[in-house]
């Protein structure tokens, strides 16, 4: 699989895309049968799903960037997509929720099991989701990791998978429909999300301005990242934010009066 990047590494053919395909396919099976059930299944679950689906074929398909090939503004672009629009879009989409549903009772148990492991519950606090994320990006950033990823394929790879899978957790622990283990209340994940908006913030100035930064690119690719990193990242997490408030029903108060006390 070829990414944008400094140094491109190859291309993979049609693999990743095929991939993707299939795994879009299994999803739409699942979601019309349980269309058909009782329950029913949210049709706007399975757009939002396969949205997810077509950003990251957009992030994997280079010919499909805006960008030259080995730009580092190419590279951001393929960061915006894989590690934030990409994975809220697959989270709204109840993935987990849609194969609970598609599998046996003690398939589901197992699941379940799994899902309240002491593991999960650790990963799964939105602070820890969030060192995830703003971690990696200073590590990739501020340190020769960079320059690494372009001479070296594996790694290259492996940053790419962190960049989504951070992604999708942070997604998922903040705002997803799917069961997860002990979310904080929406306030303090809002307070979260807060925190997450201004550590984007920084870290593209400190790009933009060349401070810090270990990036041996052109100085116009790396302001061009920079500002990239900055409004595409503040747009993604307000959608994150729209998420999380559309499922946000806050408990009213119960006003008692003198006259109303049984």
């Amino acid at each position: 699989m070829m990414l944008a990047h400094d140094t491109h590494h190859g291309s993979g053919g049609l693999g990743p895309v095929v991939i993707l395909v299939v795994v879009a396919a299994v999803y739409v099976v699942a979601a019309e049968r349980c269309r058909r059930e009782p329950r029913g299944w949210n049709s706007w679950r399975t757009v939002s799903f396969l949205v997810g689906i077509g950003l990251l074929v957009l992030a994997v398909v280079p010919a499909l960037s805006p960008y030259p090939d080995g730009d580092f503004r190419g590279h951001m672009h393929q960061h915006l997509l894989l590690g934030m629009y990409a994975p809220l879009a697959l989270v709204l989409g109840a993935p987990m929720t849609l194969v609970l549903r598609s599998v046996s009772s003690s398939t589901g148990r197992a699941i379940g099991r799994v899902l309240r492991s002491r593991p999960v519950h650790v990963i799964a606090n939105p602070v820890v989701a969030l060192a995830l994320n703003l971690g990696g990006l200073a590590l990739l950033y501020f340190t020769p990791l960079y320059e690494a990823t372009t001479h070296n394929t594996a790694l290259h790879l492996l940053v790419h998978a962190h960049f989504f899978l951070a992604g999708y957790l942070f997604a998922w622990v903040v705002a997803g429909p799917d069961p997860a283990p002990h979310r904080p209340s929406v306030p303090t994940r809002l307070w979260i999300l807060g925190a997450a908006i201004l550590g984007h913030a920084v870290l593209s100035q400190l790009m933009y301005a060349g401070l810090l930064v270990q990036i041996p690119v052109p100085a116009d690719q790396r302001q061009g990242a920079g500002e990239l990193m900055y409004y595409g990242g503040d747009i993604a997490e307000l959608l994150l934010a729209l998420a999380l408030l559309l499922t946000w029903r806050p408990a009213r108060r119960r006003e008692e009066t003198p006259a109303g006390r049984r």
